[in-house]
């Protein structure tokens, strides 16, 4: 029994596991993993299907530069939450903690742990790869906000009325 046979016997359960632990990650993991409809939950829908792509990436030993839109699907939407750098990515390693746990657990596969180093070193080549997409898509929401400061759209957007707030300043200038 080889490494390639117990990816495809374990594929599914590795992912679940792996998208479980990615979702609980989240302040609504509750909802994020219960609920599976990818209409009524895209933020579960687009991490459970990503996960599931990038997975195959690896253990098919793929050009890291094919890891790209797999994993701009799961950094572009926890770039934009309140997740530290190594938040946003420390799910994607989870990954060889995870599939070590399965194989493990199997008795006919528990030797094949030793041949995991390929599979290990491209989950790290995704994360680095996930870190740059997570400070491009940062660097980008920043070049926005500066954008609303510098053309005022931020009055609109960040505050509450414009002319409550000319009222509070007044207040502040009369004292």
């Amino acid at each position: 029994m080889d490494l390639a046979e117990g990816f495809r016997n374990h594929r599914e359960k590795i992912v679940n596991k792996w998208t479980e632990y990615t979702l609980s990650t989240y302040i609504s993991s509750g909802f994020f993993t219960r609920e599976r409809d990818k209409f009524s939950n895209p933020v579960g829908g687009n991490i459970r299907e990503a996960l599931g792509n990038l997975f195959l990436l690896l253990i098919q030993g793929a050009d890291p530069k094919e890891f790209t839109g797999p994993i701009e699907e799961i950094i572009s939407i926890r770039a934009v939450q309140d997740f530290t750098p190594s938040q946003a990515v420390a799910p994607l390693n989870a990954v060889k903690h995870i599939t070590r746990e399965v194989f493990e657990a199997d008795k006919e596969r528990k030797h094949l742990i030793a041949e995991l180093y390929d599979f290990e070193f491209a989950v790290d080549l995704a994360v680095l790869a996930a870190f740059e997409v997570y400070m491009q898509y940062r660097e980008r929401l920043y070049q926005v906000r500066i954008n609303e400061i510098r053309s005022g759209s931020h009055i609109l957007t960040d505050s509450k009325c414009p002319s409550k707030l000319l009222t509070d300043e007044n207040k502040h200038v009369l004292k």
